[in-house]
């Protein structure tokens, strides 16, 4: 199987051109499995990422201390682009979910090479104007969706490639998704007696992807 470097990576999603050599040699790939974090919220940022292979949760952690899922991010997307905008510490965490490749490339490289570059310019303010837009749906998703969809969204986010879930952090999961422990549990029996899943040995496997999917229209969170 080829190894993929960053220069094929780049030309995978027509970025070859945008970046000058300079950068290029900055850039770095890394691989995080399911499950590790990228980066916490609160923490310095001095890095953006490319994310150019598998699937990132990202979360913020709510005033009232409960934390919140944001988005699911596939390729090709950023992470990291508003904090080099605005010089900030980091907004939300950003987790693996599968195994994920990115690019990482220093703020430094960026600032020194690519801040008069037009074209790059205008492609991180598309991709941020984006950002917005899907974090304002976002936000309403509590009270737009009912605990049941947005569970069945979670299932189906997190397990891409029918891979099972722990099942035992149900108190993180309900915080995530904005419901209670008890709740979660409900409906995660409804879902069994749908045959829709199956709860064994601290794991949750999803059974019957099509008819979550028909029964919800779409997935929430992508």
């Amino acid at each position: 199987m080829k190894k993929e470097t960053v220069s094929s990576y780049l030309n995978q999603y027509n970025l070859s051109t945008m970046f000058p050599d300079r950068v290029q040699q900055a850039m770095k790939l890394e691989t995080y499995t399911g499950g590790n974090r990228l980066f916490s919220q609160g923490e310095k940022s001095d890095t953006l990422y490319l994310l150019v292979e598998g699937k990132l949760k990202v979360s913020r952690l709510s005033p009232e201390g409960k934390r919140l899922i944001l988005a699911f991010k596939s390729p090709f997307d950023f992470v990291g682009d508003i904090e080099y905008i605005r010089k900030c510490t980091l907004i939300n965490t950003v987790e693996a979910v599968t195994t994920t490749t990115v690019i990482r490339i220093p703020y430094e490289a960026l600032e020194n090479d690519m801040m008069n570059n037009a074209k790059w310019l205008q492609f991180l303010l598309e991709t941020i104007t984006h950002k917005f837009e899907v974090k304002s749906h976002a936000m309403n998703f509590s009270l737009l969706y009912a605990v049941d969809v947005r569970v069945a969204s979670y299932l189906l986010a997190m397990t891409p490639d029918d891979t099972t879930l722990d099942s035992t952090s149900l108190v993180d999961m309900a915080d995530l998704i904005g419901t209670s422990y008890r709740h979660l549990n409900r409906v995660l029996k409804q879902f069994e007696e749908q045959g829709w899943i199956l709860k064994k040995r601290g794991k949750i496997k999803i059974t019957n992807r099509d008819s979550m999917l028909k029964q919800l229209g779409h997935n929430i969170y992508e």
